[in-house]
């Protein structure tokens, strides 16, 4: 499948906004988007003035780039929440929460969410005591993820353990650092993610 392999800071600069994709980085003065706080390119320093069809197509393509995901995959998640009961755009972010990758990351095993993508592809992950190496796999709540036994020597693993404790685990996942497992205990609701992803203009955007 395909990824973008190429630099993920000039994917905040090109949203204007930081998306935390290269984990300690982001909160260091290395970081390129508090050096060059404009948009990549010769005319990146230009003032742009969005269309209304510009700002929902940034909104939708910010949430790709946050869970790392391609627009076929995410059109296909879009089509899933609709199709649910409910308001369609928080349906859409629950979806994206469920996803093994980022659950691994929420936990902590990571410090990015394509981190935790190559944790799960590399088979260092188990779900239920079952190896599970399909990053888009959907979480339910109450399920167990942990770290295979063999694997949790990993200094990878423990140094992201250690950042985010001193962060904070995220209140729907109950995590036990020593053993390297977490229950994810129910579905966040959009006042747990916060306001960082407005979810309507992606629904305004797929509803055109």
């Amino acid at each position: 499948m395909a990824r973008y392999l190429k630099s993920v800071c000039r994917l905040c600069r090109r949203e204007n906004e930081k998306l935390f994709l290269k984990g300690e980085r982001c909160f260091s003065d290395k970081c390129s988007f508090e050096r060059r706080p404009y948009p990549p390119g010769q005319h990146g320093q230009r003032r742009i003035k969005f269309s209304e069809y510009g700002l929902r197509l940034r909104e939708k393509q910010k949430a790709r780039r946050v869970y790392g995901i391609l627009e076929r995959q995410f059109r296909k998640y879009f089509a899933m929440a609709d199709q649910q009961k409910g308001v369609t755009g928080e349906n859409l972010l629950k979806i994206l929460e469920r996803r093994l990758d980022n659950v691994v990351y929420r936990m902590g095993f990571s410090v990015t969410r394509a981190e935790a993508r190559l944790l799960v592809r590399h088979n260092h992950v188990m779900v239920n005591d079952r190896r599970v190496n399909i990053p888009s796999y959907l979480i339910k709540e109450g399920d167990t993820v942990s770290i295979r036994e063999k694997n949790r020597s990993m200094l990878k693993i423990k140094s992201a353990l250690e950042s985010t404790e001193r962060k904070g685990f995220p209140a729907w996942v109950d995590v036990n650092s020593q053993e390297m497992k977490g229950v994810y205990k129910n579905i966040p609701t959009k006042e747990d993610l916060g306001p960082m992803i407005n979810e309507q203009l992606i629904v305004e955007f797929y509803s055109r």
